[in-house]
């Protein structure tokens, strides 16, 4: 016989299984990595959504919080126009996430108030972009759930913590 160099079939399909291993081991923490940095960014954006609006009021507002009283992101494009936010986030979506919000203005017996809701553009699947929807609102305190996935807060009452809805920890 002659001298024969190189891998045989079975050693080739050996580190195939191999990699096959380590791959369905590694996907899944890949995707989970994914959705957890993007609903970080969606928390993130939530607190420079607040932080804007704070802005917003105590300036160019004379009180008043940027935004339609709607379920929309007219608020969002507002803060962008007087460059409190980025473009990205005045478009309302951002990592995989969508955004909304709404005021309601100052009135003679009530002060401004206003909320910002995020939900995932993807909540279930391989495609997911998050497992849970936040919301803040005018006290800066922001709320999570997992049960309403596809639905946007509405408004600051609806961000009241019972039942689903959680308080983010520090």
């Amino acid at each position: 016989m002659k001298n024969q160099k190189g891998f045989s079939l079975i050693e080739l399909l050996i580190v195939v299984v191999i990699i096959g291993i380590i791959a369905a081991i590694a996907i899944p923490n890949l995707l989970a990595a994914r959705r957890s940095a993007n609903e970080g960014s969606a928390v993130s954006g939530l607190r420079t959504l607040h932080g804007a609006q704070m802005t917003y009021a105590a300036t160019v507002g004379s009180g008043d919080y940027a935004g339609a009283t709607s379920n929309d992101i007219t608020g969002l494009q507002a803060l962008a126009g007087q460059q409190m936010v980025d473009a990205q986030l005045a478009t309302g979506l951002k990592s995989g996430y969508s955004y909304v919000g709404g005021r309601v203005a100052q009135s003679t017996s009530a002060p401004a108030t206003f909320w910002f809701s995020t939900i995932p553009q993807s909540g279930s699947g391989v495609t997911a972009t998050g497992t849970r929807r936040f919301g803040i609102s005018t006290d800066g305190v922001i709320v999570f759930d997992t049960a309403s996935l596809g639905t946007q807060f509405t408004n600051t009452a609806a961000m009241s913590p019972a039942g689903t809805i959680k308080v983010m920890g520090n």
